[in-house]
């Protein structure tokens, strides 16, 4: 048993509260990225916020909006699966892809999506639906109700609709992206998703596509503004590699400058990157799809008045370059506590749950 405040608990009981009074973390961003840091989280706090771009237009997700007008929720139903508290054949049914008839290609999560958003009314209220069903630690929000593309105009003028016909574009030509938008430009976040990021303790950004995941959040109206002024810790995640069709020999600070500029300040506090080495045979097949590890350019980040944060959160033994759920959960907690410690027996269940207790 363990004493906590004058009350005993079992070390299950006591890191049950622990997750209960955890940071109130908001995750901005879309596709893999967000999922597998979501993943990771839920083991640290309860009280979790991702909020989740709707701009998607490829694959499964695409078709179904094409189709019926609706938001795409490809990410969100990975967002939910991540945080979900449920069995292993409800993931295995949601995450099912059809591999023939009409259907063929077809997720049946995100069907299942669709059928909730024609019975609720709107996206949200689907959402909200399917998080109460997945039992899901903390909630998933899509950043705005409405339909949203984007919209870029690149160095040669030329104007790409579409987030789809925006990557092949780049990967066509080569051409920097100049200016990137949502239409309409009108929209507005969703309510909840202000609430959140004002009253969040820690607002991570990223990982994920710097232009097709992260900062489409925050071209959407309010979003931007409320992450400028709320009082949260925030931390930029920075991608391990560079991205082909989007941040070709991107370093660091020019991810940070995007993500500064098109948030209209100053939004980031501190930067995490990894500091684990790649091996040799995996970046070879990376680098045949013209993608190289980001560049931590430590003086320009420093000068732009960021703080670093290095960790080793390289998934192992994987045949792709990604973030390591908990390994990049446990720094991003870890880091909170280094640098904007809470106090009192927040403090101690803070580390308890690292491990330094």
């Amino acid at each position: 048993m363990e004493l906590y405040n004058d009350i005993e608990f079992s070390k299950e009981e006591a890191m049950h509260a622990a997750r209960a009074a955890g940071r109130k973390v908001v995750a901005i961003g879309g596709g893999t990225g967000l999922s597998t840091l979501l993943l990771g989280l839920k083991e640290y706090t309860d009280n979790i916020t991702a909020v989740v771009t709707v701009t998607d237009d490829g694959g499964g997700s695409g078709m179904i909006r094409q189709e019926f007008g609706v938001l795409p929720p490809g990410d969100i139903r990975n967002c939910l699966l991540a945080l979900a508290n449920t069995s292993s054949m409800m993931r295995e049914v949601l995450n099912y892809r059809f591999t023939e008839g009409s259907f063929k290609g077809q997720n049946f999560g995100n069907l299942f999506l669709l059928t909730l958003n024609q019975i609720c009314g709107s996206f949200d209220r689907a959402v909200a639906s399917m998080n109460e069903i997945l039992a899901v630690t903390g909630r998933v929000l899509p950043v705005t109700n409405t339909n949203v593309n984007l919209q870029a105009r690149f160095e040669d003028g030329s104007i790409v609709v579409g987030e789809t016909a925006i990557t092949s574009k780049k990967k066509d030509t080569h051409l920097s992206i100049a200016q990137i938008e949502i239409i309409p430009r009108a929209a507005v976040a969703l309510d909840s998703v202000i609430e959140a990021i004002q009253e969040a303790d820690l607002i991570v950004l990223g990982p994920g596509s710097l232009y097709t995941s992260v900062i489409p959040n925050l071209l959407v109206g309010n979003v931007a503004n409320a992450v400028k002024h709320s009082p949260a810790f925030k931390v930029y995640v920075q991608n391990i590699m560079t991205q082909d069709g989007e941040t070709e020999n991107f370093t660091a600070s020019e991810h940070i400058r995007e993500i500064n500029r098109y948030g209209r300040g100053h939004l980031v506090d501190v930067c995490l990157y990894n500091t684990a080495g790649v091996g040799r045979n995996l970046l070879s097949v990376y680098e045949r799809e013209n993608s190289c590890p980001v560049e931590i350019d430590k003086a320009q980040i420093e000068s732009m008045g960021v703080r670093l944060f290095g960790a080793e959160v390289l998934a192992r033994d994987s045949m792709l370059i990604r973030h390591d759920p908990l390994r990049l959960a446990f720094n991003i907690m870890l880091m909170a506590d280094i640098m904007v410690p809470r106090k009192g027996i927040l403090r101690r269940y803070d580390q308890m749950l690292l491990g330094r207790e």
